[in-house]
């Protein structure tokens, strides 16, 4: 079997839905489960709506509104006013409704799971539902029942054997039947609430059910024709890997490549199932391929650049050497709010660390070292990691900017810079 999994660029607008289905139609040679993301920027729009909620500002209703009416527009478009599906998302935005009629007094990470979980929910019907219509038999599967997590709400930690249980009980039989179509970026507790995987974490998803299924391979469908060595975004004559080792690519995404969820490599190469980054506008084109393969070559660096960044030093109040008592009551500060250290750095008395810019993470953090610590910091930085390395690009990357912090190892160079 196979696993595909959509990001929510390719189910952006009622076209890419039609695109998904016409994928679907001409690989169907083996049983197939479909991961889907929230619509577009749906995603960035339900955090509105959390921060909205949260601080009970006076748009909210209206941001609410925006996100139901984008969604509506697309099943106008693709059924007929009384298809069962409007009642299935309108069903799904009441969970919404019920959240924000009451005043928040959860914690945030929680309230934020429960209303942005719903992007996910309400594009995977409308997926199913579009692919019954389009002739291919297709059933909903409520991810939430299938992977468990503990309650690290937007982190939620996979409980892998009662994970692999429930997949492993249910959804074979299922997949005998048609196309099983699921959310990706959920997860559920015990107690029946919506965990969230991280942020983009439907390849993580994908890799779950994969891994469990023992599956064939996944593919992730992008809107780049792979995996390429800079982001398109930022600039121009990228060029694309046809074929990276599971090595490879853990490191990329741990440096911060966009194309693939840090967590979704390891099940995939703990289980020898090869992943594929291809293009959902031309998928007849091979794409990347992500395997065991080994004695690649790279002649084109690697270029990731992580922006919105925070530079953090902290030194003791007396001056005295930070010590490994001191490193231990700062990294169990960095755990317990979540914030994971993209690039840190020593010296006798201060201790700098860069990570993403989160205010609620980092108001907690703050929280927690001010006591004991002298804390100064910067803002809105940028983090550009530079795999297999040439001197004249490190030049060309730097020019016109303050470089902050600077670490070159044999095969990456990380770069802090404003």
């Amino acid at each position: 079997m196979q696993v595909y999994k959509f990001g929510g660029a390719s189910v952006k607008d009622a076209s890419g839905i039609i695109n998904l289905s016409e994928i679907v139609r001409k690989n169907r040679e083996t049983p197939l489960l479909i991961v889907v993301s929230a619509m577009g920027k749906t995603t960035n729009a339900l955090e509105k709506l959390t921060r909205a909620y949260v601080d009970q500002a006076d748009d909210m209703q209206f941001i609410f509104e925006e996100i139901k009416q984008y969604h509506y527009e697309i099943l106008h478009q693709l059924f007929a006013p009384n298809h069962a599906v409007f009642d299935e998302v309108e069903n799904t935005f009441v969970e919404i409704e019920w959240t924000i009629e009451d005043e928040p007094h959860d914690d945030f990470d929680f309230i934020y799971d429960q209303i942005v979980s719903i992007g996910e929910l309400v594009s995977t019907r409308i997926v199913n539902a579009y692919l019954n219509k389009a002739g291919i038999a297709s059933q909903w599967l409520d991810v939430r029942g299938y992977i468990h997590t503990d309650n690290t709400y937007r982190e939620g930690k996979v409980d892998w054997a009662k994970t692999k249980q429930s997949i492993q009980q249910d959804v074979p039989a299922l997949l005998q039947k048609g196309v099983v179509v699921t959310p990706g970026f959920l997860g559920g507790t015990s107690e029946n609430f919506t965990t969230t995987l991280g942020r983009e974490g439907s390849d993580y998803t994908a890799s779950i059910f994969a891994a469990c299924l023992n599956a064939d391979s996944v593919t992730i469908w992008k809107d780049v024709p792979g995996v390429l060595n800079a982001d398109p975004k930022l600039f121009e004559a990228t060029v694309k890997y046809d074929e990276l080792s599971y090595a490879e690519a853990i490191e990329m995404t741990y440096y911060g490549a966009s194309v693939i969820h840090p967590k979704t490599i390891k099940p995939l190469q703990n289980a020898k199932i090869p992943l594929l980054v291809k293009p959902f506008l031309h998928p007849e084109e091979p794409g990347t391929i992500i395997s065991e393969t080994q004695h690649i070559v790279f002649n084109t660096p690697v270029i990731i650049v992580k922006q919105n960044q925070v530079l953090l030093s902290i030194s003791t109040k007396d001056y005295s050497f930070i010590s490994e008592d001191h490193l231990s009551e700062i990294f169990g500060l960095f755990a317990s709010t979540h914030t994971k250290v993209n690039i840190m750095q020593n010296s006798a008395v201060s201790f700098t660390v860069c990570f993403d810019d989160a205010p609620e993470k980092f108001e907690k953090l703050m929280l927690g070292l001010q006591p004991a610590f002298r804390v100064k910091y910067n803002t809105e930085l940028s983090l550009i990691t530079v795999r297999h390395y040439k001197q004249g690009l490190l030049k060309e990357l730097t020019t016109g900017k303050i470089v902050l912090l600077e670490q070159i190892s044999r095969n990456t160079v990380q770069m802090v810079v404003k």
